[in-house]
């Protein structure tokens, strides 16, 4: 029989925030956009993605993985991929950074506000 006793375990706990997420069901097309969406249409797409984060209960856990893990594509945690790269971005100063996640917060805040009224 193998000897497991030295491997790290489950790391299941590390993903469990992806079973509450409010896009779970939704498939990704509403967050990730098809090669050649410019303009309107990409503005449209990314603003439907960032009204499913305002409301999801793991929003901040989300932007926090796609951060760690520099995910390349598509809309995570309410940022899109640019919104995401400004943020890391070694000439992204502080306030930038600061304003960033304020304005994914107010747009949270807001489409939560809105759904209550």
């Amino acid at each position: 029989m193998t000897d497991v006793s030295r491997l790290p375990g489950s790391a299941a706990h590390h993903w469990q925030w992806q079973l509450r997420a409010a896009c779970r069901e939704l498939g990704p097309g509403r967050f990730y956009h098809p090669a050649g969406e410019r303009g309107e249409e990409r503005e449209d797409r990314d603003q439907a993605a960032k009204r499913v984060c305002a409301v999801c209960p793991v929003r901040a856990a989300c932007l926090e993985h796609a951060l760690r893990t520099r995910e390349p594509f598509g809309v995570w945690g309410g940022l899109t991929e640019e919104e995401r790269r400004t943020l890391l971005s070694r000439t992204c100063t502080e306030q930038e950074r600061r304003t960033l996640i304020s304005r994914a917060s107010a747009e949270a805040a807001h489409v939560t506000a809105g759904a209550r009224g």
